[in-house]
């Protein structure tokens, strides 16, 4: 049986993607900041650990206890709406150390097993907003961007040892913890600087009033499945269909 390990379960596209390889059979490793947070059913095949994907010991003891990795899915990661005069360096630097940098960490603690063993994937949680330029999302976006860059050339170095690295990316999930994390860390931070505030509330507005079909957390469930089983899954994974028509209006 095989193992897969996934960030950032206590909610959402974690939570969902962890009962997803449940149903296929696999044993399942949920981590989360908080595992009395969990709202995932008791099983055999699971087992939910305590995981900070910005803390190196964290990652460190949650590895050792995980045992033999087949699958790594970095989910974790925090949302950021905000013009960039309004972000201090102190929240790009969060928000780069939870999209970015944790996952980096994780893959760097996984990998050398895997490398001994021949064998492994990675699937990294990416972001649809990459597709194309959006508003108020550039801190956000880049810390998404460069993960997608850096899958790309991880895969290209570890496809000798026999290991994929892919990348899922969602549409916008209107009810996921990470949108509510978005929004608090906008009032949190006294909203928009005033000479944005107009505006960003007009962005608001008609992303909220947008008529097109969102993205579940079964849609990315079963994308990263698919990206961590199917050998021929493309490198870039669009989940949702708001997702898959962004990528097929990207320049190529």
């Amino acid at each position: 049986m095989q193992t897969v390990l996934i960030t950032g379960c206590s909610t959402g596209f974690g939570s969902e993607t962890a009962l997803e390889f449940l149903d296929k059979g696999w044993t399942v490793v949920a981590t989360m900041r908080d595992p009395s947070a969990s709202t995932l059913p008791a099983s055999g095949h699971l087992r939910v650990l305590p995981l900070d994907v910005t803390d190196p010991d964290s990652i460190a003891a949650a590895v050792a206890s995980a045992g033999p990795i087949d699958v790594l899915v970095n989910n974790a990661g925090i949302g950021w709406l905000n013009a960039l005069e309004g972000t201090s360096m102190e929240t790009t630097r969060r928000v780069f150390d939870a999209n970015l940098f944790g996952a980096v960490a994780m893959m760097q603690a996984v990998l050398p097993a895997m490398r001994a063993r021949r064998s492994g994937v990675i699937v990294n949680v990416g972001s649809s907003s990459t597709y194309k330029p959006l508003p108020l999302l550039s801190v956000y976006r880049a810390s998404k961007a460069a993960l997608n860059a850096l899958t790309e050339s991880v895969d290209l170095e570890l496809a000798q040892f026999g290991i994929r690295a892919r990348v899922v990316l969602p549409g916008r999930a209107p009810s996921t913890a990470f949108a509510d994390s978005a929004r608090s860390q906008i009032m949190k931070n006294g909203a928009f600087p005033e000479s944005y505030a107009a505006f960003a509330h007009e962005v608001m507005a008609m992303m909220a009033g947008a008529d097109e079909p969102l993205t579940t957390a079964r849609d990315v469930a079963e994308a990263v499945y698919r990206a961590a089983t199917d050998p021929d899954c493309p490198m870039m994974l669009p989940a949702g269909p708001d997702a898959i028509a962004w990528a097929a209006a990207a320049p190529s």
